[in-house]
C-alpha cells in the first residue's frame, strides 16, 4: 500500500509506493470491463503495456504534457481504488511526480477528484478514489482519466508500468443486506 512519507517536512502527504500489491478481498478488478486509450505513445509502448501484468514493460508517452490515460466503461460503475506501478530507480526522469485523477460521464464533463504527488516512487502506488467524506467509499462514473501533470527531474515523457482499477465486490445475493461468503450460507440465505 502507498505510504505517507514521514520525517521530512517537504514530503509530508506525498506517496512513495510499495513493492507488493496488496488489495482487500472485498474489491475486484474492473479493468477488463473498460475501453482503454492513451493521449500518445512511442511505438511498441502503448496502452497494451499497461495491462499485460509484466512489470518490465511500460507505456511511454510521446508529446507535450499532460499525458493522459482514459478508462471508459459502457455503463456506470463503482470505483474505489486506482493502483499504478512506477519505478523511479529504473525510469528516473520518466517517473511521474504529479498526477491528477478525473471522473465524469465522458470527455465533455470530467471533473478533477484528486491530485496526488509522488516522491521517487518504487512499486505499487495505491490511490483511493473516495472523497473527503468518510461515508463516500467509492465514485460512481462512466469514465476515469489519469493525467500525468509533471515528472521527476523535469522529464518530458513518462513511463507507467501497470495500472489496475478496483471497485467494490457486489453482494452475491441481490437485495440481501448481509454478505454471506460460504456456499452453505448463500444456499440458505433466502426463503421461498
Amino acid at each position: 500500500m502507498a505510504t505517507e512519507s514521514d520525517g521530512e517536512e517537504d514530503t509530508a502527504g506525498k506517496l512513495t509506493g510499495s513493492r507488493h500489491l496488496d488489495v482487500d478481498d472485498d474489491l475486484r478488478e474492473m479493468a477488463k470491463k473498460a475501453a482503454w486509450s492513451v493521449s500518445s505513445c512511442k511505438p511498441g509502448n502503448g496502452v497494451l503495456a499497461l495491462r499485460d501484468d509484466n512489470l518490465d514493460t511500460y507505456w511511454q508517452s510521446d508529446g507535450a504534457q499532460p499525458h493522459l490515460v482514459n478508462i471508459q466503461f459502457q455503463k456506470k460503475v463503482k470505483l474505489q481504488l486506482l493502483v499504478l506501478y512506477v519505478d523511479f530507480n529504473v525510469d528516473e526522469s520518466y517517473t511521474p511526480s504529479k498526477i491528477s485523477i478525473r471522473a465524469g460521464d465522458g470527455f465533455h464533463n470530467l471533473k478533477e477528484i484528486k491530485t496526488v504527488e509522488l516522491v521517487k516512487p518504487v512499486g505499487w502506488v495505491h490511490i483511493p478514489l473516495s472523497g473527503t467524506d468518510p461515508r463516500e467509499t467509492f465514485i460512481h462514473t462512466f469514465m476515469l482519466q489519469l493525467a500525468v501533470l509533471s515528472n521527476h527531474l523535469n522529464g518530458r515523457d513518462t513511463h507507467v508500468r501497470q495500472i489496475k482499477i478496483y471497485g467494490p465486490r457486489p453482494n452475491p445475493v441481490p437485495h440481501q443486506p448481509f454478505h454471506f461468503i460460504s456456499k452453505e450460507f448463500i444456499t440458505y440465505s433466502t426463503l421461498r
